[in-house]
């Protein structure tokens, strides 16, 4: 069964978090996804608490934000201290993380980007920086499996060669609802971990399409990323998923998805 926490309130597993953690929660500063919820501490900390079935926890283990603490050079929370417990009745494992309060605010906290952020050319560097970084690291961890990108993209476009010839460490999530300004932070590492090159700048480009200067600047900065035949499998895979979507699924995706999917297929069957 999914579990929506913009919808329950999760109030005992608060409390359990609280009493395990020592700690008092700010609840106006409380900030809710589909499978998450985060609050500022009395101690100027922030804690995340977080769900996922007993199938994902199988899969993927639920430490991300921990062992993502190894990662030299990317700018993002310490990390402090975390709890974990298993609810057997409804299949699910509970995580909270505490990690340092980032002062900075999410670029947008949900939805879509409409307008360019206001953010600094030092604050494009950090972002370069922090993905070249965590490029260079190696780990067990997988954030995507070449099963994703052939279920994405075969079905929608069977002409395109789908296997992915290099891989590298990203994110996984890499969207401007985890990225912070005016200060430069990543947020949310619970998936990290090996994925095909160029896929945190491919998902972020995509992020961006309803504002096609800013797509276009992403492109120009992850170049290097982008161009390559694993970089442009990301981008197409992203269009893909739209345009395969039912209706009323990021509608307002889908006719720059086909512009620029048309581009991508051309691309990516061009002989060398």
């Amino acid at each position: 069964m999914q579990l929506d926490l913009r919808k329950y309130d999760a109030a005992a597993e608060i409390d359990r978090v609280t009493q395990a953690l020592d700690v008092k929660l700010d609840r106006d500063t409380q900030i809710r996804k589909r499978r998450s919820v985060g609050f500022r501490t009395d101690r100027n900390t922030w804690v995340r608490i977080e769900h996922q079935t007993l199938a994902q926890f199988a899969r993927r283990g639920n430490d991300g934000v921990q062992a993502a603490m190894v990662l030299d050079g990317v700018t993002k929370p310490a990390w402090y201290q975390a709890l974990s417990w298993i609810d057997p009745e409804h299949g699910r494992v509970w995580r909270a993380d505490e990690t340092e309060y980032v002062t900075s605010s999410h670029v947008i906290p949900y939805g879509y980007l409409r307008q360019a952020p206001a953010v600094s050319a030092t604050w494009w560097d950090e972002l370069v920086a922090s993905l070249d970084a965590l490029a260079r690291h190696t780990t067990s961890r997988v954030a995507v499996r070449q099963a994703r990108i052939t279920e994405a993209i075969a079905t929608v476009f069977p002409e395109v060669d789908i296997t992915v010839t290099e891989w590298t460490t990203a994110h996984g999530d890499f969207y401007w609802q985890n990225l912070t300004a005016p200060d430069f932070y990543i947020l949310d590492w619970e998936d990290w971990g090996t994925a095909p090159r160029g896929w945190d700048a491919a998902s972020l480009w995509h992020n961006s399409l309803l504002v096609p200067e800013l797509a276009e600047h992403i492109a120009t900065v992850r170049r290097a990323d982008l161009d390559t035949h694993s970089g442009l499998l990301c981008q197409l895979m992203r269009c893909a998923e739209v345009l395969a979507a039912p209706p009323g699924y990021a509608d307002e995706f889908v006719e720059p998805s086909r512009l620029h999917a048309q581009r991508l297929v051309s691309q990516l069957t061009s002989p060398a």
